[in-house]
């Protein structure tokens, strides 16, 4: 396996103007390629990159991609919501980390091979990453640590490299959330701890099947070896055996009682979710002692459980990152109270129908909403009151006039947002719009 070498002379084509696709391509003109852009949307280029990019000479091509937008091409870069399957159909030359032309690489991928030795901990399941991933950076940063925290969570891996180079110090450590899409076009990534929390259905809208997005997120683990350390989710143990880790494993289990018994999250699933990474961080010489005070000061994370506020009795909670059937189980169980709950969007896969049982226990009515309300109601006909309105507004308005004193209205879709919201942040953001316009 040979990896390209990127700078003078390459010529490399980045597919997405989103936040990584546009600093993969401020880091590759940093590195002296030649760079075209490619996007199908005009209203994804901001004008402050759009300025930038035409003084920087990137070619930029907007609409709909085809083979001759990457001739020539030596390197094909992918932001993190472009599948490799869509690049693959046009340029099925294409390759991942071995010798030929265009190489192709996530964004992650291009900012670690620019990297000096900094050690990495990387995150990585269906659901938890994302409070999983911000409580690893809070611990380290506890301990003394300089942490860069980034990846799907929010800061390209290329903008830590971009500032280094302008003069930032480096960090300690570099936590990184990282998807599926992100690792399936990674081949040199190595983090010195690598955290598999559980996998279930989820992006199969994208993937092939579900035996790819297995092997996706397992690719996390490909480089390491006996010097690195894979930390793993109770229910992905058995992952670690069949994909023949090399790295060491620690399983991490919540103990009886929990170590982490101050905490402002949410739900009983973040006990898991702190133990895996205190157990992570352990690694790096963080404390018990510390890891407790970083878990007790952490705030509720936005879109992720998050209380709205409380009207009349009744609590709003914005759980927007919901986009899995996954996340939407471990959303109802995160309650002792009845749930009102607002679904609905792009389905992503999963099954819905079993969490049936779960309805039934827990959730007092549904609201659906927005695209693939046949799915919903094909799943949970005759499980519990069924509702449907076009827009979220609607929806929620209408569970707000049939909550009372002592429920919740619970915003968990369990489907990408990308029917009606650019993201699940918008999504969760009119959510908060809304429950303002309940009465108090």
């Amino acid at each position: 396996m040979a990896a390209t070498s990127i700078g003078p002379g390459t010529f490399a084509a980045v597919v997405g103007a989103g936040h990584s696709g546009a600093a993969a391509c401020r880091l590759l003109c940093r590195l002296g390629a030649r760079v075209r852009l490619l996007d199908r949307r005009a209203d994804n280029v901001t004008a402050d990159f759009l300025a930038w990019a035409d003084a920087a000479g990137v070619e930029m091509l907007i609409g709909e991609h085809a083979p001759e937008h990457f001739a020539g091409a030596d390197v094909i870069v992918l932001s993190p919501g472009v599948p490799v399957a869509v690049v693959r159909r046009l340029v099925p030359e294409a390759v991942i980390g071995e010798a030929g032309k265009p190489e192709l690489m996530a964004e992650t991928e291009l900012a670690w091979r620019q990297l000096d030795g900094e050690p990495l901990l990387g995150i990585t399941g269906t659901s938890g990453k994302t409070t999983t991933t911000t409580l690893c950076a809070a611990m380290l940063a506890e301990q003394g640590m300089r942490v860069f925290l980034g990846g799907n969570i929010g800061t390209p891996l290329s903008r830590y490299v971009l500032d280094v180079a302008d003069g930032a110090p480096r960090a300690d450590a570099l936590v990184l959330e990282l998807s599926s899409f992100q690792l399936q076009a990674c081949s040199m990534l190595r983090p010195h701890v690598g955290v598999l929390l559980g996998i279930a259905p989820n992006h199969l809208d994208h993937h092939a099947d579900m035996q790819e997005y297995v092997h996706a997120k397992m690719r996390l683990f490909r480089r390491q070896d006996e010097c690195d350390v894979a930390v793993l989710a109770e229910e992905s143990a058995s992952l670690a055996q069949a994909h023949n880790l090399r790295a060491r494993r620690e399983v991490a289990r919540v103990p009886d009682p929990p170590r982490f018994d101050s905490m402002r999250l949410l739900g009983p699933h973040n006990q898991r979710n702190a133990e895996i990474a205190w157990v992570a961080c352990r690694e790096f010489g963080v404390s018990e002692e510390v890891a407790r005070r970083a878990v007790a000061a952490q705030p509720p994370i936005e879109h992720r459980l998050e209380l709205v506020a409380e009207r009349r009795g009744v609590l709003y909670v914005n759980d927007s990152k919901c986009t899995t059937v996954t996340a939407l189980k471990v959303a109802l169980e995160a309650f002792d109270r009845p749930v009102l709950l607002l679904a609905g969007g792009k389905f992503k896969g999963g099954d819905l129908a079993g969490l049936a049982g779960l309805l039934r226990e827990r959730v007092r009515a549904v609201g659906l909403y927005g695209a693939c309300r046949d799915v919903f109601e094909a799943a949970w006909q005759g499980v519990a009151p069924l509702f449907y309105d076009p827009t979220l507004e609607e929806a929620a308005l209408r569970l707000a006039d049939l909550a009372r004193s002592g429920d919740v209205v619970l915003l968990a879709p369990a489907t990408a947002s990308y029917d009606q919201y650019a993201n699940y942040m918008v999504r969760g953001e009119d959510f908060r719009r809304i429950v303002g316009e309940v009465p108090a």
